[in-house]
């Protein structure tokens, strides 16, 4: 601890020396420690070698000139923490960042504030890393227009954690596998979490609120999404959860609530032979609980709670044997069967039909009065004298009638 304390001493002489902390980091010995006092420094610096960057309280401000990324480190080993960064440039096919990595292993980027840019922590054939409990927002633009706050481009086992988006694009994990992604938390963004050809990563207890989408999987498999909130995912594309061409998922204990859609399913599970499984879920309050698109089936759904809901399940596709996803032991909340042996399961199987002639599957906007005297009215007629042959979407043979069971 001694010659730490040494180090660290004669690199704040050193700092106070140069002319600019890019020339105190050019001039600091490998794998050195270099404190921050609070003030402002140039930013746009490079780190090239091994070495901690430590703020300490966050008083320390690297400041870019608005012009390409703020700090960017190309080598591994390094540490970046307790720093304010910001004002980086607002290029997009530069990506210009806070913090910019590239070809590199066992970096620890943490408890920094990244604000005014573009993207916020960008990672490039990263692996085995550490982003945690740092603070990201981007540029003051029009949300398609922000940076993401977090990107992951082929990098592998990382652990990103207590990290804090707010107001900035995307959180993305592209070509990337075995990732732990765990208790983070994104606000007013586009993809609060959004996977693209990514494998084996493990999603848990991240919370997700008024973003356009919550979790979206993309041509992607064998991950596992676990204890995640996603609220009020709205507007036409608004999605709790969403699938793409996605196989061998495991969905468990997540809570969606107050979203446009529950679960998106598009085409999957996509590789044959294989199964999603959705178990122990709460779909709670949201326009569609489960919205099936394109030719979806061999999803097993057991022990999910469906309440609340406008629609409890939508299939758009029609002709397309959605009727094969398998559901057990769920709990429904508009099951109008009864339980006399009292072992807490239906006496009869909870069975679902779409019917054609309601009117909100040709206007979704009239969705706004459903619990209306009106729709009310028209729903009741719909299922008495059905104007067309309604299509069967799924059969549980053990709905569970109380949502306490689960």
């Amino acid at each position: 601890m001694k010659r730490l304390s040494v180090i660290v001493l004669s690199l704040l002489s050193m700092l106070q020396a140069a002319n600019t902390l890019q020339e105190a980091i050019d001039a600091a010995p490998s794998g050195a420690r270099l404190e921050l006092p609070a003030g402002v420094y140039r930013g746009n610096i490079v780190i090239d070698k091994p070495l901690i960057l430590d703020g300490r309280d966050q008083k320390a401000i690297i400041e870019g000139d608005g012009n390409g990324t703020v700090i960017r480190v190309e080598s591994s080993f390094v540490t970046v923490t307790n720093l304010t960064i910001r004002h980086s440039g607002a290029q997009h096919e530069r990506v210009d960042a806070g913090i910019a990595a590239k070809k590199g292993r066992h970096l620890t980027l943490t408890n920094n504030r990244i604000e005014d840019c573009l993207f916020g922590i960008d990672l490039q054939e990263v692996h085995e890393s550490n982003v945690s409990n740092n603070w990201i927002t981007s540029k003051p633009f029009d949300l398609g227009l922000r940076g993401d706050g977090v990107r992951l481009w082929y990098s592998n086992d990382n652990i990103l954690t207590h990290n804090y988006l707010t107001r900035s694009r995307d959180f993305v994990v592209w070509y990337s596998h075995g990732n732990l992604i765990e208790n983070n938390y994104g606000e007013y963004g586009r993809y609060s979490l959004h996977f693209m050809y990514t494998g084996k990563n493990y999603v848990h207890n991240n919370t997700y609120v008024h973003n356009t989408v919550g979790i979206f999987f993309m041509y992607s498999r064998d991950t596992i999404a676990t204890g995640n909130i996603v609220k009020n995912s709205l507007g036409t594309t608004g999605v709790g959860i969403g699938f793409k061409d996605a196989s061998n998922f495991t969905l468990k204990d997540n809570k969606i609530l107050y979203c446009a859609r529950g679960f998106y399913i598009d085409r999957s599970p996509f590789e044959p032979d294989t199964n999603n499984t959705l178990t122990g879920n709460a779909i709670l309050y949201n326009a569609e609980g489960v919205h099936f698109h394109s030719l979806s089936i061999n999803n097993i759904f057991k022990d999910n709670i469906l309440k609340g809901n406008i629609e409890t399940v939508v299939n758009d596709s029609y002709n397309t044997k959605v009727d094969q996803n398998r559901w057990d032991h769920n709990y429904w909340d508009n099951y109008e069967g009864f339980d006399h042996d009292g072992d807490g399961i239906g006496d009869t199987p909870y069975v679902l039909h779409s019917y054609a002639d309601k009117v909100w599957m040709l206007n979704p906007n009239i969705k706004f009065f459903y619990g209306s005297p009106v729709i009310s009215i028209v729903n009741f007629l719909a299922k008495l004298a059905p104007l067309s042959e309604p299509v069967h979407l799924l059969t549980d043979n053990h709905p569970i009638m109380r949502e306490g069971k689960i």
